[in-house]
């Protein structure tokens, strides 16, 4: 094997998945799709700097990760928010 074909990416990568994933953890659905988001963006990310896949999916997947950890915490604060309104207020 040749030096041209050792630095060719062997993966493709799931920068614009992760990055769908991402917005909708925000926009929709929160962690249903916000901790997908963030294990792939991770594991994707572990091979992006190992050269398995192209530097090039790097931007996709670090926007797509990062909304996806916003998406979750921002759901579980909204959440967390809901319950103590309720306890301090009351159901009727």
């Amino acid at each position: 094997m040749n030096t041209h074909e050792q630095q060719q990416p062997r993966e493709a990568g799931r920068g614009v998945t992760i990055l769908v994933f991402g917005i909708l953890s925000i926009v929709a659905v929160g962690p249903i799709l916000g901790i997908p988001a963030w294990i792939m963006g991770r594991t994707d990310l572990d091979k992006i700097n190992q050269g398995l896949i192209a530097e090039s999916e790097r931007q996709l997947t670090k926007a797509g990760m990062i909304l996806g950890i916003i998406g979750t915490f921002y759901v579980i604060f909204v959440l967390l928010v809901v319950f103590a309104v309720l306890l301090v207020f009351g159901i009727r």
